[in-house]
């Protein structure tokens, strides 16, 4: 059972996550939004989706999603396929130039922010590694979880 010390560990956690991606993405001077950064993250950890459930995991409207998807396609980031699963459906699939697109974004994200943690020392940092490889492990959808879990 956990405390309301725990929970508010977790708050300050999930807050603290969300202002350094701000802090970061205004020192980058990053214009793209952040729901396509967040797309293209759960496109690189979970593979091609269908436009509904992309929207749900994104946190964006079906049509905020939609025409998201359609910028990010007129960029090359993603592609639209057949879902091999139901020919009617249409899937959002990661491109090359996507993935490097994602990947390049964390780098500046990260080596805007390495300033701001300059001073740490050695036990510091194991401290955040700890925390990331957590933090990594508990955010697999509920159901992967459960399985894991078994």
């Amino acid at each position: 059972m956990s405390s309301v010390t725990d929970a508010q560990d977790l708050a300050d956690i999930l807050v603290a996550a969300h202002a350094l991606t701000r802090v970061a993405a205004l020192e980058t001077r990053n214009e793209a939004p952040a729901a396509q950064w967040r797309t293209l993250g759960i496109l690189v950890s979970r593979g091609p989706m269908r436009i509904g459930d992309l929207a749900k995991q994104s946190r964006v409207t079906q049509p905020g999603i939609t025409r998201l998807i359609g910028g990010m396609a007129e960029q090359g980031l993603v592609e639209r396929e057949a879902d091999p699963d139901d020919t009617r459906a249409v899937r959002v699939a990661l491109t090359p130039r996507g993935r490097r697109a994602y990947f390049t974004w964390r780098e500046q994200l990260a080596e805007a922010l390495l300033p701001r943690f300059s001073e740490l020392d050695e036990a510091q940092w194991q401290t955040l590694r700890s925390a990331a490889r957590i933090l990594t492990s508990r955010i697999a959808p509920p159901d992967e979880m459960k399985e894991a879990e078994q």
